[in-house]
């Protein structure tokens, strides 16, 4: 399975949500985006294209079981969908484990270890801020605190207009 075979497995798998569909495609977009600018090697880069399109596997699911997508319950129960998701795709192993350790903790913006999992927090962020229409304040700090890639931040800089 390859990254286009993911992104069309994770469409029918949203069966028909466009939100769904709309944020994974765009977080996906900018994930590859910022690695390719950050000059990721080849295997991180692959890492982080197939986290973003699965990162909220687990939001339909939350919706169903604890009406909402409350970030904890994502990271738990995306754990174990993408692992479901990914079996039998073909992958090494080490590349599914990383996979579903990043769509377990992209919520956990505490000890980000490694870039993929820092772009897909960036990327996520540049498409959650819009989709929630977060104050220029929100932005600000978490570009600060959180944002570290050269890309991401021009992005987000560009983005919502920060000087």
């Amino acid at each position: 399975m390859n990254i286009s075979e993911i992104v069309t497995k994770m469409i029918k798998y949203s069966d028909g949500n466009l939100h769904d569909i709309n944020h994974f495609m765009k977080v996906y977009a900018y994930a590859k985006t910022i690695g390719e600018c950050e000059k990721l090697d080849s295997k991180t880069q692959a890492v982080l294209e197939a986290a973003s399109i699965l990162h909220d596997i687990a939001c339909p699911l939350c919706r169903e079981r604890y009406g909402n997508t409350d970030g904890q319950h994502q990271e738990m129960e995306g754990e174990i969908l993408a692992k479901e998701f990914l079996k039998d795709s073909g992958y090494p192993d080490e590349f599914i484990e990383r996979v579903i350790f990043l769509v377990g903790h992209h919520h956990t913006l505490r000890n980000i270890e490694g870039m993929d999992y820092q772009i897909l927090i960036e990327a996520d962020y540049l498409v959650n801020a819009d989709e929630s229409n977060y104050l220029e304040a929100n932005i600000r700090n978490v570009m600060e605190h959180v944002f570290k890639t050269e890309t991401g931040i021009s992005l987000l800089k560009s983005i919502y207009r920060l000087r």
